[in-house]
């Protein structure tokens, strides 16, 4: 069977072999616990695999957040200040220049996931997939020093507070994210791109 990305596969893999051992090195073993850095990774696999189901997946996941942080970056680039915050790493003067660069994925990483997903069709299931991911990884995230919040497993980013109990928080966390960032994306991508291979497209798709 041909491969749905047959260079495009090699380009990713060809990313991977550069970004993640920098990231490993400068940032640590632990960033790859942040949704936008597995979002990365998985979609490399998406594309080397042509697997529908996780491309849709990563699409709704990123789209969003990756604009949010286009937009902050931008600001602070034009304006010299942030509009929401998360991407101050970017001037940090200790990290070298060509790490932080690596971080532009975030400007091409939803166009990418909307072509991909455009040519191997939209999985009505990518919504639901992401949330779980994203659930797993903010109840890893917990394990993890308050100190480093990742994924804002102890405090969350628009009031800075803990919302309760960790279940509590969590579950507040996760369902801001599936219904704020996840949820907007899958209904557009759903009423918009085809379906994948196979699947009827009369078939009601919500």
């Amino acid at each position: 069977m041909k491969p749905a990305f047959p260079i495009v596969r090699w380009l990713a893999l060809a990313w991977l072999a550069v970004w993640a051992p920098a990231y490993w090195r400068f940032w640590g073993a632990a960033n790859f616990l942040h949704v936008c850095d597995i979002a990365v990774v998985l979609t490399c696999i998406g594309l080397w695999t042509g697997d529908s189901l996780l491309l849709s997946s990563q699409a709704v996941g990123a789209i969003v957040p990756d604009v949010a942080w286009c937009l902050d970056a931008g600001s602070r680039l034009l304006f010299g200040r942030h509009l929401f915050g998360g991407t101050e790493y970017m001037w940090d003067p200790q990290m070298p220049l060509w790490v932080r660069l690596l971080s532009l994925f975030h400007v091409v990483l939803p166009v990418l996931l909307v072509w991909a997903v455009g040519r191997v069709g939209y999985d009505r299931r990518g919504w639901a997939l992401q949330t779980g991911i994203t659930a797993v990884l903010l109840g890893i995230s917990r394990l993890f020093a308050a100190s480093r919040n990742l994924n804002y497993a102890y405090v969350e980013p628009v009031f800075h507070r803990a919302w309760g109990p960790a279940p509590v928080h969590l579950f507040a966390v996760l369902a801001v994210m599936a219904l704020l960032l996840y949820l907007p994306p899958h209904v557009v991508l759903l009423k918009t791109l085809p379906p994948p291979p196979g699947v009827r497209s009369d078939v009601p798709r919500e």
